[in-house]
């Protein structure tokens, strides 16, 4: 009996540390989450929109902000989709004043939305669902 309880502990820890070792299901605080998308953003705003490093770290942190603040809306079940849309095209002209205020130009902002659509494009799909939690 002590050798399965044993076997049974020494399963559960490797399918724990497994499980840790693959980022936890991408599970990351939001301090983590925000510098992981600052590392990819920021050599994408500077290779492909030419934007400088300091531009490109404020222009980051407005689109992480962004981005960070329509993910809790879109996953509110409590609203409409036309609620959800109405805070889309709010957090979008939040997001294009302050690009603005950083005195960027038309241009500018339109080559930082196609940048980001073509790395969403490129990126792999992931499932949609709500995980099995």
């Amino acid at each position: 009996m002590k050798k399965v309880l044993a076997l049974l502990a020494i399963c559960a820890t490797l399918f724990a540390v497994n499980v840790n070792a693959q980022g936890g299901g991408g599970n990351f605080d939001p301090a983590q989450r925000k510098a992981m998308m600052k590392e990819r953003y920021k050599p994408l705003l500077v290779d492909k929109v030419k934007l400088s490093a300091d531009q490109a770290d404020k222009v980051s942190d407005v689109l992480i902000d962004a981005q960070m603040s329509s993910m809790q809306f879109r996953r509110d079940q409590a609203l409409s989709d036309d609620d959800k849309k109405k805070k889309m095209d709010e957090v979008t002209t939040d997001r294009n004043k302050k690009l603005k205020d950083l005195s960027l130009t038309d241009d500018q902002i339109k080559a930082i939305d196609d940048a980001m659509a073509e790395m969403r494009k490129n990126q792999p799909q992931r499932p949609q669902g709500g995980g099995g939690n």
